[in-house]
C-alpha cells in the first residue's frame, strides 16, 4: 500500500466533498454536482498535491528526492490552476456570450443570421488564488496528520 498516494486521494476526495456545503453557504441551494465538478472552493488539485508534499516532508525530510518531486509537482499544479485553467474559464465565458453580443451589435433577433451554440463551454475550470491557498492548507494538514499517524 502506498500511503502517500492514498493520503493524496483522500485529500482530493475530502476537498471535493467540502465544495458542496461551501457552495450551499454561498447560495443557500444544495448542488451535489459540485462533488464532481472542477473549480470552486477549496481546490482539490491543490489539496492533493499539498497532501503528498506534506506527507513526503514529514516522512522523508525536506531534503529527500520524494519531497522535491512532490513539491515541484505541487508548484506546477497550483500555478496551472490559478493561471492557465482560470484564464481558459474566463475565455469560455466570453465565447458563451459571443452569440448574444453579435446579435445585439447587429440589431437582429436571435438566430437570424447564425445558429446559436446549443452547448455552452464549461466556465468553471480554474481557481482564484484564495481557493488554491485554502486547498493547499487543507491538503497539507491531511498530509501531515497522515504522516504523523503512520506506522514506520
Amino acid at each position: 500500500m502506498n500511503r502517500g498516494l492514498i493520503t493524496s486521494l483522500i485529500a482530493v476526495g475530502a476537498a471535493q466533498l467540502l465544495k458542496v456545503p461551501i457552495q450551499y453557504a454561498k447560495t443557500k441551494e444544495w448542488n451535489l454536482k459540485r462533488m464532481i465538478e472542477s473549480g470552486g472552493m477549496p481546490s482539490s488539485h491543490s489539496s492533493g498535491v499539498s497532501a503528498l508534499a506534506a506527507y513526503s516532508a514529514v516522512k522523508h525530510g525536506c531534503k529527500s528526492p520524494e519531497f522535491a518531486l512532490s513539491a515541484l509537482l505541487g508548484i506546477i499544479v497550483m500555478y496551472d490552476a490559478m493561471n492557465i485553467r482560470r484564464h481558459a474559464g474566463e475565455i469560455a465565458i466570453q465565447v458563451n456570450d459571443l452569440d448574444a453580443d453579435v446579435e445585439q451589435l447587429a440589431g437582429h433577433h436571435p438566430g437570424v443570421y447564425h445558429i446559436r451554440r446549443k452547448i455552452k463551454l464549461k466556465e468553471s475550470l480554474g481557481h482564484q488564488p484564495e481557493e488554491v491557498i485554502a486547498g493547499a492548507l487543507f491538503g497539507a494538514a491531511i498530509g501531515g496528520v497522515s504522516a504523523w499517524t503512520a506506522r514506520t
